[in-house]
């Protein structure tokens, strides 16, 4: 990792990050109905003065950057609230109403920045919502702003990229548990706030834990060039699918001479591979897309902002920010795919790459959030998987087996716990971590390999300038010592109704034990009467498929409205029942089905076998 003093000390960061500031949220505190808390900006006022020894300094910088909370003026006519959730919202004013794009995660802090707006702009009707992609952060609180009936009666429209509902479901459906256990380490859910916890995630704070809702798009925009006008608000939309989402658009406001770039151009090098885990993304990609930004709205642009972090004002400024994004994703797109082709792997790559010194010089740049590192990595990933070409490393052990074979070729846990107590005070701390990930996956309950370990973790932490591997470190540590605390998953009753049928049904697939349905041999119809989707589904060899308008006898089918694909969608049959689900014929057919569906573990061990 890059030493902070490779980049020089300015106060433009912090002066952008602080222009145009209206109003706070005070206190900046927002709770849900029930009264819990779901959003705390006081919490992170310890972010005052020098960086403590517990915190990387460029971290510190970062996390005090992106803390600062309230309404901000852009330009004329273009506001946003920032610090009240992981992501911005922006609030764009029309003729009569406001244009909001990116209503946050939860409909309690969405509605709070709602207010705010409103306490110094007036009580400006919404005159449509805008989604730039299909991450959560940037649609799960439109309900705090808006509401369906108003969607539904054409007052508000809601628009988003083409491809956005599939993939604002997809995305976390299939491997939802999987991830959202990680997410709790990559945005350190349980970690104490201050100088020995949590000090942000780099992109934002961290996550808001309030409600979550969707809105389906009802105007898709699916090629560059697209023109709107809402309210008398012109808007020119740039596509950039498969950058940072799945589906992903920019923003022009011509006569503000403004680009939203949604969340392709922040103020930290961002995931090509988020630790959460999700599909790599194409690096290559993401940097055309800024490329051709620049060549679509470069010459009457004066500021960009982004869904995350502070605007940067004034053409040349811009540009330059632009074209140093940019260069980093081609950069490391194009240099690991030269030195892969020289045979090195993804680890060798990652540990002797360097950015050029120009990005290395720029705050915008640096590893806040994603890494050199683990891009790289991710990079290669897309490319050439998961196995580097050597065959011994074909067929490795499994982690547990594997380290139980390492501990006995060194003579037990006692002498690797001594082994990596004497690397940790030498102070090669990713040996020691290595070496007592063996001991504690060879002998779980060994008191001084947890300990250590735990305290090794810890201080990687302190010394990460990355916010997301930070959190990681500090959640692992806290495991070991304290155990899990639980990591709640559940996806909204909003996103689980706005499943399409063959994303139901894909999801059933994927929780079939498929050795309790080896000898199964099963037909079942589905109905989908709100969709207008028959599928014909079988289970036959542990395979569950469904084929749409699929020929053959069912000896029982299902009928699934809208209003149960949610309760079934959570294994909730008795609420399905209540919301309409109709089983015509041999329901013991459905029952078979229903009890080799296993549901996935929200709260798996990570740092212990």
């Amino acid at each position: 990792m890059i030493e902070p003093d490779a980049t020089p000390a300015d106060g433009q960061d912090a002066a952008d990050a602080d222009r145009g500031f209206l109003a706070a949220l005070v206190p900046g505190e927002v709770r849900g109905a029930a009264g819990a808390v779901v959003w705390d900006a006081d919490a992170y006022a310890f972010l005052d003065g020098e960086a403590p020894a517990t915190v990387h300094p460029s971290l510190w910088r970062q996390s005090q950057l992106v803390a600062r909370q309230g309404l901000f003026e852009l330009v004329d006519g273009i506001f946003q609230v920032r610090g009240l959730d992981l992501s911005n919202i922006t609030f764009v004013e029309g003729e009569r109403g406001v244009i909001v794009i990116d209503p946050l995660i939860s409909t309690e802090t969405a509605a709070a920045a709602l207010g705010l707006y409103r306490s110094v702009r007036g009580d400006r009707p919404v005159a449509a919502v805008i989604y730039t992609h299909s991450h959560v952060d940037h649609f799960g609180g439109v309900k705090g702003v808006t509401t369906q009936a108003a969607v539904d009666a054409g007052e508000v429209p809601v628009l988003a990229p083409d491809g956005f509902l599939e993939h604002a479901i997809s995305e976390n459906l299939s491997a939802g548990t999987a991830m959202t256990r990680r997410a709790a380490y990559m945005y350190g859910a349980v970690l104490e706030k201050g100088p020995r916890g949590s000090v942000g995630a780099g992109l934002g704070q961290t996550t808001s834990t309030g409600t979550v809702t969707l809105i389906p798009p009802t105007d898709l925009l699916s090629r560059t060039g697209e023109e709107r006008t809402i309210d008398g608000v012109r808007m020119v939309f740039q596509l950039a699918p498969g950058s940072e989402a799945p589906a992903e658009m920019h923003i022009f406001f011509s006569d503000a001479r403004a680009l939203c770039i949604a969340e392709n151009a922040t103020h930290t090098l961002h995931n090509v591979l988020t630790i959460r885990g999700a599909l790599v993304r194409d690096a290559r990609a993401w940097a055309g897309y800024l490329t051709e930004a620049i060549a679509l709205f470069g010459d009457d642009l004066e500021v960009v902002f982004a869904s995350h972090h502070w605007p940067t004002w004034g053409r040349e400024r811009a540009l330059q920010y632009l074209g140093e994004q940019r260069d980093l994703y081609a950069y490391l797109h194009d240099q690991t795919l030269r030195l892969l082709n020289r045979g090195l792997t993804g680890i060798e790559i990652a540990e002797q790459f360097r950015l050029p010194p120009v990005l290395e010089r720029a705050w915008h740049a640096r590893g806040y959030y994603g890494s050199v590192s683990h891009n790289v990595k991710a990079i290669y990933q897309r490319y050439m998987g998961w196995y580097d070409g050597n065959p011994a490393r074909l067929w490795r052990h499994p982690p547990g087996a594997e380290a139980e074979r390492y501990v006995d070729a060194m003579g037990g846990v006692d002498a690797v716990v001594d082994r990596a107590r004497s690397a940790a005070a030498e102070g090669d701390l990713r040996w020691a971590a290595q070496l007592l990930d063996h001991a504690v996956f060879a002998d779980p309950g060994h008191p001084d390999a947890r300990a250590l370990l735990a305290e090794v973790l810890e201080q990687l932490g302190f010394g990460s300038e990355n916010g997301t591997w930070r959190n990681a470190y500090l959640m692992g540590a806290d495991e070991l010592r304290v155990g899990s605390r639980g990591t709640p998953v559940s996806l909204s009753a909003d996103v689980l109704t706005a499943l399409a049928p063959r994303q139901f049904l894909d999801a059933l697939a994927v929780q079939v034990d498929g050795p309790s349905a080896w000898e199964m041999d099963l037909a079942i119809g589905w109905v989908f009467p709100d969709h207008g989707e028959v599928y014909r589904a079988t289970l036959r060899n542990g395979v569950f498929t469904a084929v749409r308008d699929g020929r053959g006898e069912c000896a029982v089918t299902v009928s699934v409205p809208r209003a149960a694909l949610a309760p079934l969608a959570a294994g909730d049959v008795a609420g399905a029942r209540r919301a309409g689900l109709g089983v015509t014929g041999d329901v013991a057919l459905l029952v078979q089905l229903l009890g080799v569906l296993e549901r996935g573990d929200p709260d798996f061990s990570i740092v212990v076998p």
